[in-house]
């Protein structure tokens, strides 16, 4: 059976060199660390273990290739925010924890950048900030409250700032945009050069990387692959949406799929028109979730939300002919007029972990010597960094600050089993749809289908 090695995105298609990997001719007895998984948590684990430790015989395990998961496919987000911290803030028993957490987000963008430099890792980093663009004109009282609030508990202009409709439009010439939440705290990035560029440092650190060589099953000081059994003193699993696969795993991370398309490369007089002059990112607050981005080679990057396959199934490479995929251009198409007579030229999707809880978590068991870290629902660039230095803390039991925050032994119970996990995850999007359809039509909230969306998402 062929393995696939390119996962379809513009992110693989523009890579200086993408070779097939090839299977390892023999796998080691014994090592002191098995780190299930060569996207950026299991990469970025390796390396703060390996910095803190070299002496440490470090393996990494990938079924396929480096980054061929979302880690080299996803929007090229690296923001100073996750999922689950604005639940922490708006509860006051909770936001003095939620406040710590958004710190170490903020400082988890710069991190990835210091990193990058020290190790020459060229990801077409830019620190532009993102842009949450109010597309409804009753938004703008919300989201200038919201700014509000954030000041009142900690934050400052450093942090958030609310720009009016002029402002919003320099920035990002978008189609309607009646003002936007502006943060610094986001870089734009080239994923998969990230991704990719991160396992070559490890190779020459002396991590080793089995591609090709996908775990079906651990327990404790063992992991078992086709290639035979491999022990280990501390198993780390970095699976994010693959976890399904596992032997014992199933149900605890919904993989739920997102879809992209990048158009030619523009030329200046577009973006001219356009913005993101600093490559800032944008989205906005409908509920499907839209994400974008200018790419170096002067692309337009666009994503949105995909949906989920019965069973959990799992696709290793989403075709371009996919219909979710015309919804995502169609959308584009929409916000950003000017883009007719252009073509997009490349059209992928892929799946990310969505926990029962909706938010990131990181545990380890000291006397089992096992650990895992994800959860990250589609945001895990930078909050894959900051949960795998909490893990790497854990292993090696450091008493950081890291260790303390919220996200630690912060375990979902699992998904209902099908036919419920389908039925319910197609009616919460459906809700979201008519709820998104509704403000649109009517300019004011959807307090019905909105209501049946939040309750039933919480």
């Amino acid at each position: 059976m062929s393995v696939p090695y390119n996962n379809g995105s513009y992110w693989f298609a523009s890579l200086d060199e993408l070779k097939q990997s090839e299977p390892p001719e023999q796998l080691p007895q014994q090592v002191d660390i098995a780190i299930i998984g060569a996207g950026f948590t299991g990469l970025w684990a390796a390396y703060y273990l390996n910095q803190a430790d070299p002496g440490l015989d470090i393996a990494v395990f990938e079924a396929n290739t480096v980054g061929f998961g979302a880690s080299g496919r996803n929007g090229g987000w690296c923001m100073g925010w996750a999922n689950g911290i604005e639940a922490l803030l708006s509860n006051p028993d909770t936001v003095a924890q939620g406040m710590l957490v958004a710190r170490a987000m903020e400082d988890t963008v710069d991190e990835i950048g210091r990193v990058c430099q020290a190790e020459n890792i060229d990801c077409h980093f830019a620190k532009g900030g993102t842009l949450t663009v109010a597309t409804k004109p009753f938004e703008v009282k919300k989201m200038q409250a919201q700014v509000a609030e954030y000041y009142n508990i900690g934050f400052s202009e450093d942090d958030f700032s609310w720009l009016n409709e002029t402002e919003s439009n320099q920035r990002l010439n978008m189609t309607p945009n009646y003002g936007a939440l502006y943060t610094p705290h986001c870089a734009s990035i080239h994923p998969a050069r990230l991704v990719r560029g991160l396992g070559d440092v490890l190779r020459k650190k002396g991590v080793r990387i089995f591609e090709r060589t996908p775990v079906s099953g651990y327990e404790q000081k063992k992991i078992l692959t086709p290639h035979g059994t491999v022990n280990a003193e501390v198993i780390l699993r970095a699976t994010e949406g693959y976890t399904d696969t596992l032997k014992g795993q199933k149900r605890k991370l919904l993989p739920l799929y997102s879809m992209m398309v990048a158009t030619e490369p523009l030329p200046d007089s577009v973006w001219d028109e356009i913005g993101l002059r600093t490559r800032e990112t944008f989205c906005d607050n409908r509920r499907a979730t839209i994400y974008g981005q200018r790419t170096l080679d002067n692309r337009f990057a666009f994503g949105g939300r995909g949906g989920y396959y019965f069973g959990s199934k799992i696709k290793a490479v989403i075709s371009p002919e996919d219909p979710l995929l015309d919804n995502v251009e169609e959308t584009l198409r929409e916000l950003f007029p000017i883009l007719e007579g252009y073509q997009v030229t490349n059209r992928w999707g892929g799946l990310m972990g969505v926990p029962r809880n909706w938010r990131p978590s990181v545990t380890f068991n000291q006397q089992t010597g096992i650990g895992t870290a994800g959860g990250y629902v589609g945001e895990g660039v930078a909050a894959s960094n900051l949960a795998a230095r909490i893990l790497a803390d854990l292993v090696l039991k450091k008493q950081t600050p890291l260790i303390k925050l919220a996200w630690v032994d912060d375990v979902a119970r699992r998904w209902e089993p099908e036919p419920i996990r389908w039925i319910g995850k197609t009616t919460i999007q459906w809700f979201g749809e008519m709820a998104d359809q509704e403000e649109l039509r009517h300019d004011r909230p959807s307090k019905f289908w909105g209501g049946l969306f939040d309750r039933f998402l919480s």
